[in-house]
């Protein structure tokens, strides 16, 4: 599956904080700015203050949870009535997306719906740094961002080296604050990153050492996580897993877990990592024939039934994740066995992450998994 000398490349931030009070380096690093804008969202605007930015500063702090083009739009027209010299992203992923996006195209002549693919953004003058409030996406290290469209309920994925992060800053006490629900969520969509990146068939041995590490900082410190949101070591761990998750989406991205995820978040407005972590034991279980190896290496690290076979490797990460206080059942999130073909069916047309799955999934497979989540 992976050979070392296949081309990949890797783009990193230019530059990355990490650990206790790191947020405060953010000021003196953004001492040119005369302008800032800050998007943030309800929940994390209360953290502007301590990034000692000075100037003219404009917050944004109504971006939503999975941000539609509409919600898009609005932000990027304020950035343009404000003309920022500095865009700080302050949140989790979808805020991180939506500041990329500011970032690259409030002072062009681009729309989003002209960029959407790898590649086509102009370029970015505007400096972006990327303040992380969760452990989850990893947004804060990729050149990938995700807006929905609002008409066909899927996702517009923009790729581009012009969206990468000048400054990245984890500082777990942003986080404290984060409820265990989310926490626990967030935490296993940061895992099924280096999961799906780990698996992968365009799985890179360079990549492979990030998602190792990833999955195993998930399997030492998550549960902590959830059991003390002030346990500083077990935040910077998570922190740390989900920023190795986001450098394994760059140049290897996921596969068919995030596929069957975005119809969750589209169409029953679950937040993407409830999304993922309902989804994530179901298809790890799934791609054991195609990953044995692997998918045992995954297992020790988590903790899980080392051996199993498919059905008992299912249920021990399906225990895994409900441990940690996920609902787990479809049905108790609002979805009716009457919806899952038509979502099977737009999963499976996801074909920029189906075709990275290790084995191959059908139309009717994705329904039965489905059908087993419900």
């Amino acid at each position: 599956m992976n050979t070392m000398d296949r081309l990949i490349t890797l783009h990193q931030p230019k530059r990355l904080e990490i650990g206790a009070h790191s947020v405060a380096q953010v000021g003196a690093w953004a001492a040119f700015s005369k302008r800032a804008l800050v998007i943030a969202s309800r929940s994390t605007a209360h953290y502007v203050a301590r990034l000692g930015l000075g100037g003219d500063v404009c917050v944004i702090d109504d971006v939503p949870p999975e941000p539609d083009l509409p919600a898009f739009n609005r932000v990027l027209e304020c950035a343009r009535a404000h003309a920022p010299d500095l865009v700080v992203g302050l949140g989790g992923g979808s805020v991180m997306d939506v500041a990329k996006l500011v970032a690259a195209l409030w002072d062009g002549t681009q729309a989003l719906t002209d960029v959407v693919g790898p590649g086509l953004v102009e370029g970015r003058r505007t400096p972006l740094a990327q303040v992380a409030t969760t452990a989850g996406t990893g947004s804060e290290a990729g050149i990938r961002a995700l807006i929905t469209n609002p008409e066909t309920k899927s996702k517009l994925a923009v790729e581009s080296p012009h969206l990468i992060a000048d400054l990245a800053v984890l500082d777990p006490e942003l986080t404290f604050s984060v409820p265990a629900a989310v926490t626990a969520a967030t935490g296993i969509d940061a895992m099924a990153h280096c999961v799906e990146a780990f698996t992968n068939i365009k799985a890179h041995d360079l990549i492979d050492g990030y998602a190792r590490m990833g999955i195993a900082l998930v399997g030492t410190y998550l549960r902590r996580a959830v059991e003390n949101g002030a346990d500083a070591e077990a935040r910077a761990g998570m922190m740390l897993a989900s920023y190795y998750g986001g450098l394994c989406l760059g140049p290897v991205n996921t596969a068919a877990g995030h596929a069957l995820a975005y119809p969750l978040g589209t169409r029953l407005s679950l937040p993407h990592g409830l999304a993922n972590a309902i989804i994530f034991p179901h298809v790890l279980a799934f791609n054991q024939s195609a990953a044995p190896a692997k998918t045992a290496e995954i297992a020790a690290a988590l903790g899980l039934a080392e051996g199993a076979d498919e059905d008992g490797l299912k249920a021990a990460a399906i225990g895994f994740c409900a441990d940690l206080g996920v609902e787990m059942r479809l049905s108790r999130h609002g979805a009716t066995a009457a919806d899952l073909a038509g979502w099977a069916q737009e999963a499976h047309a996801i074909r920029r992450l189906m075709d990275n799955n290790p084995r191959p999934m059908r139309v009717d497979d994705v329904e039965r998994l489905y059908h087993e989540a419900l």
